[in-house]
């Protein structure tokens, strides 16, 4: 898996050390284990799941600026376990409502020794979110205006919202809250993956 997951970086121009490379591998494996029991994605092939959930999520590394994040409704951790051994320095909340993600996600925290993740369990309108975050993260969780309205007070006064998206989401960001603007659109291009990604980045007015 290694192999396939050193390809997929170089397709993608991303640079990892060894360390970096294993600790994704050992994500994988385990989420793979974890998924027969708990159904913690959809996806059942390993391989796939280096494509689907690994690389999809550390393309939007470049764009993000800070050091402190919060992943909502991250499910198994995506994007935030990816991100997070990508960027050691750089701290990730993992935040999700269902006990058995979390526990999964603790798992991965032990058994990979990650020191920049905290899972949590709580619904993002009940978390306190002190102190603010330089950035909201969110793959695959809601509309945007949802986005906004659910995780509004999360970000610091420079802080943004970074929403991963399929296909350009034009309706929904028509629809948002005049309160909030789109600082940027980014086309992300993720190896052996069909269909179109897009990277969101918005900003509170």
């Amino acid at each position: 898996m290694i192999n396939k997951l050193t390809q997929l970086l170089s397709a993608a121009n991303i640079s990892l050390s060894d360390q970096q490379k294993q600790q994704l591998v050992g994500y994988v494996e385990l989420l793979h284990k974890w998924n027969k029991a708990y159904n913690l994605t959809s996806v059942r092939d390993p391989q796939e799941m280096l494509v689907r959930h690994i690389l999809d999520s550390i393309v939007v590394n470049p764009s993000l600026t800070g050091n402190r994040f919060i992943d909502v409704g991250t499910g198994p951790g995506l994007p935030g376990v990816p991100l997070a051994i990508v960027r050691p320095d750089s701290h990730f909340t993992l935040l999700d409502s269902l006990g058995k993600r979390i526990r999964f996600l603790r798992q991965v925290q032990f058994a990979l020794g990650l020191q920049n993740i905290e899972p949590v369990q709580s619904r993002v309108e009940a978390f306190s979110g002190e102190p603010a975050f330089d950035g909201v993260i969110s793959r695959a969780f809601a509309s945007l205006s949802d986005m906004v309205n659910w995780c509004h007070h999360l970000p610091g006064r420079e802080g943004r919202f970074y929403a991963l998206k399929g296909q350009h989401p034009a309706e929904e960001i028509a629809a948002l809250p005049p309160q909030f603007q789109v600082t940027d659109v980014v086309e992300l291009k993720v190896p052996q993956l069909e269909g179109e990604r897009h990277l969101v980045i918005i900003k509170a007015l």
